[in-house]
């Protein structure tokens, strides 16, 4: 299994590992933390490309650098409790962990596509620096790494619905095997109850017991308070219980009436045994959908609040610029100035 930054080459090469790791919840704090590692380090060092426009770059570079990857795990720490209680609303079972693990091999399929990019990046740097182009260049870089990789959180959601139900499916299927098992014994031993027992009982009309002798049949004994025991209830029967003696039990009847062949109740079929219990519902792919596009404004926006990424030549190095107007007017001004 690839560990550390070789993550990034497992997720592209063996996806369904991936996939039934999560399903299976196995060691996911490594894997989480791996992803982490990875996609941060990719991100920052596209972000220094991103900062290398600026005149300032030398400023600009390293704070690019730490403000994507900011940018990212930021997005996802406000977006992700809505995608874990939405579907606990909705009755699915993802957990939290997993539900953090899927998201993370988004970001990190976005962040080894935007790293695979820098190159390119860079070199229109070096040979188109005009600012408005540049700028929508690397928009459009991220925007192509970020369909990709929201397609491959699409994806692993939808194989892990598939994992899910059919371990629900083996879940159930061994439970009805138990069950058909314990149904065979129970019926087996009620064969063997109704044969003939040589020298020891004959049943009556009444469905009591009595000795196979041909003396009288004793008179029922009432016990120390001076009553007799009651009858036993309609569709109950009475059987001989050891080796010797007169000694009955009783059975209980079965509920619903129900009964096993020779008229004998169901009494030991446990109350389990009728249905096994229904499998959870998945997560809804309608709904990670609707996520997928939150999490794209929140991020954009976001993104509009930590600029500048580039660094505008006619503006001085500022860490941060002031809130006004938003991401989608400034692309499509940015546009305007291109054409």
């Amino acid at each position: 299994m690839a560990t550390g930054l070789l993550v990034i080459e497992r997720i592209l090469r063996d996806r369904d590992s991936i996939w039934t790791q999560i399903g299976d919840e196995r060691d996911l704090n490594r894997l989480i933390r791996d992803m982490l590692t990875s996609s941060t380090l990719a991100l920052a060092c596209y972000g220094a490309v991103l900062g290398a426009f600026s005149d300032h770059a030398l400023l600009q570079s390293p704070i690019s650098a730490i403000k994507l990857p900011l940018l990212f795990l930021v997005t996802l720490a406000i977006c992700l409790p809505t995608l874990y209680l939405f579907n606990l609303v909705f009755g699915a079972r993802l957990q939290v962990k997993q539900a953090l693990a899927l998201v993370m091999v988004a970001i990190t399929v976005i962040s080894t596509l935007a790293f695979a990019f820098a190159p390119i990046s860079l070199f229109f740097l070096i040979t188109a620096n005009q600012y408005s182009f540049y700028k929508i260049l690397n928009v459009a870089i991220l925007t192509l790494a970020a369909i990709v990789g929201l397609r491959f959180l699409t994806a692993g959601m939808a194989a892990l619905n598939s994992h899910n139900e059919a371990r629900d499916k083996a879940k159930h299927e061994a439970v009805r095997a138990a069950q058909e098992s314990e149904r065979k014994a129970i019926e087996s031993a009620a064969k063997t109850l109704d044969k003939p027992a040589e020298e020891k009982t004959e049943a009556k009309e009444t469905g009591g017991l009595v000795p196979v002798d041909s003396g009288p049949t004793p008179a029922p004994v009432p016990p120390p308070g001076g009553a007799l025991a009651p009858a036993p209830p309609p569709g109950s029967a009475l059987v001989p219980a050891g080796t010797g003696g007169g000694a009955v039990a009783t059975l209980a009847p079965a509920p619903n009436g129900a009964t096993m062949p020779h008229g004998r109740p169901e009494a030991l079929i446990p109350s389990w045994a009728s249905a096994p219990a229904p499998p959870e519902k998945q997560a809804s792919m309608g709904l990670l959908y609707v996520w997928i596009l939150l999490f794209g404004f929140v991020g954009t926006q976001l993104a509009w609040t930590l600029r500048p990424f580039f660094g505008s030549p006619d503006r001085d190095f500022a860490i941060f610029r002031s809130i006004d107007g938003n991401f989608y007017v400034d692309i499509v001004r940015t546009l305007g100035n291109l054409f």
